[in-house]
């Protein structure tokens, strides 16, 4: 059985790109709801019209969107042998749903990546201004960034409790946060 890995971390701490190049290692499917929520929007089914209004004012798209969508990527054939959530879950009450639906080993490991908010703030903006999204404003960051801290974060504690927790300092080149995530998870 493959790993069955969770990246969590504040928004510009460098999880999807870490994300994408780990799946990749471990040969097993990068899971973003990100990714899937903005590819809802842009085929504009009914979730993605949904998100779009949601995800415009730097609010979470609700639970039972998200899990909808996590649940049908988990039951592709793909993900039998293991995946990479990324984004999913983002709470503790996601994190319940979750083992409820797939048993508590549906997480072995958590990679927790650290970022310090100022860093994330100047992050975001650069990466804003590289790809010329105006939406990016700093209010919206931190806005996420705060949404981030009381939602998301308590749930390192969730999976540390269980000894599931591999952290991981985000301040770095991209190979420097890689090497580290590898030896996390070795």
């Amino acid at each position: 059985m493959g790993r069955k890995l969770l990246f969590l971390g504040p928004p510009g701490a460098g999880k999807g790109t870490q994300a994408q190049q780990i799946a990749k290692l471990l040969g097993i499917p990068h899971i973003s709801t990100g990714d899937m929520l903005r590819q809802a929007v842009a085929d504009e089914t009914e979730l993605g019209m949904q998100a779009k209004a949601i995800m415009e004012a730097g609010d979470l798209v609700p639970d039972e969107i998200v899990t909808a969508l996590v649940i049908e990527r988990l039951s592709q054939p793909d993900a039998a042998c293991g995946y990479l959530l990324d984004g999913y879950p983002r709470n503790a009450a996601q994190a319940d749903t979750l083992a409820g639906t797939y048993g508590d080993d549906v997480i072995d490991t958590a990679v927790a990546v650290d970022v310090e908010s100022e860093e994330l703030v100047r992050r975001i903006l650069q990466r804003a201004q590289e790809q010329g999204r105006a939406d990016d404003t700093e209010d919206v960051i931190r806005n996420r960034l705060s949404v981030y801290r009381e939602e998301t974060e308590p749930l390192i504690e969730y999976y540390r409790v269980r000894d599931r927790v591999a952290d991981v300092d985000g301040v770095g080149t991209i190979d420097e946060v890689f090497g580290r995530i590898v030896s996390a998870l070795v």
